[in-house]
């Protein structure tokens, strides 16, 4: 029997404030895997959550297994996001002021395939397009597809993500540091782009 599909909020303020905790464990659990192996922890990842409840611009939307959350999607004008984002672009000759960053969409394995990740891109562009900003663009990691630590079932998301209409961009990057898993200090990581100009 097919699963039904989860159910997906859009959160914001006090009603994403009380489920940061929820939330920054789904971070942890995902960003975990590959690409990325970020080692985090939950004292970071709801400091930086919280960042999402103070911007009345922002927008969590996050996908439900009931009342548990199995999945979330961010996003927030690219003007206040990490300032090395809006820099990449500004240094591109790209204004930031147009578009609408998608912070990162995280999902557990067991809900995949279920139509959440389809619905996370449907319902930040709604909200992108609320705001008035005609463009979204989003980032991931750049691994070396020999890397030996990369599973071998993996499948890369480029073809979904150009359903979604999006088009990579690797002239343009920015660097994030983290702490990858079994190293003892932050080390940088390359992210290119997908733009979608116009939504």
């Amino acid at each position: 029997m097919t699963a039904p599909p989860l159910r997906l909020e859009t959160l914001s303020g006090e009603a994403l404030r009380a489920a940061l905790p929820g939330l920054s464990r789904l971070r942890l659990a995902v960003f975990a895997e590959w690409p990325y192996l970020y080692a985090g922890d939950p004292a970071y990842e709801e400091r930086y959550l919280a960042a999402y409840a103070e911007d009345p611009a922002a927008a969590v939307v996050v996908a439900f297994d009931g009342a548990t959350p199995v999945g979330m999607a961010s996003c927030q004008p690219m003007t206040s996001s990490h300032g090395t984002v809006p820099a990449a672009f500004r240094a591109r000759g790209l204004d930031p002021a147009r578009y609408c960053y998608f912070g990162e969409s995280v999902l557990l394995p067991p809900y995949r395939g279920r139509g959440a990740g389809v619905g996370f891109f449907a319902a930040r562009e709604a909200h992108a397009r609320s705001l008035g900003l005609p463009a979204a663009a989003f980032c991931a990691v750049v691994r070396n597809p020999n890397d030996p630590r990369r599973p071998g079932d993996t499948v890369p998301l480029d073809a979904f993500w150009r359903r979604r209409g999006y088009v990579h961009h690797p002239d343009l990057s920015c660097v994030f540091h983290w702490r990858e898993i079994g190293d003892d200090r932050e080390t940088p990581h390359v992210l290119s782009f997908w733009l979608k100009d116009p939504l």
